[in-house]
């Protein structure tokens, strides 16, 4: 049987680890094997922050509400309580949208829940 020597599939995927990785300062850019971590941790990174993200963008929706709510005197558990309780089905990324932006249409909304 015939000796398969593996350069072709190696240049490959060395290649494709390398092109990844440009952009990276120092050796992390030329380097396979330091190449190859930095390309790894990035990735690892990249798909936990996928998910820390819509944490704290709610985190961020739910402040903005709890002070839009505040300022008209209600609490923010009690309001969403409200919203639950008449059927308004709107989302906090909305609500937060209302709350930062249209404070006369938020405080409507506030004064329906009641």
């Amino acid at each position: 049987m015939a000796r398969v020597k593996s350069g072709m599939v190696t240049r490959r995927r060395h290649k494709r680890v390398l092109k990844r990785a440009s952009g990276y300062y120092g050796k992390k850019n030329k380097l396979f094997k330091v190449a190859h971590e930095a390309v790894n941790r990035a990735l690892a990174f990249a798909f936990r922050d996928r998910k820390a993200k819509k944490r704290e963008f709610r985190q961020l929706w739910v402040a903005r509400i709890n002070a839009g709510t505040r300022e008209h005197g209600m609490s923010y558990s009690a309001f969403m309580g409200a919203l639950k309780k008449n059927g308004i089905g709107l989302d906090r990324r909305a609500l937060a949208e209302l709350a930062c932006f249209d404070a006369h249409g938020f405080k409507a909304l506030i004064e329906a829940v009641r």
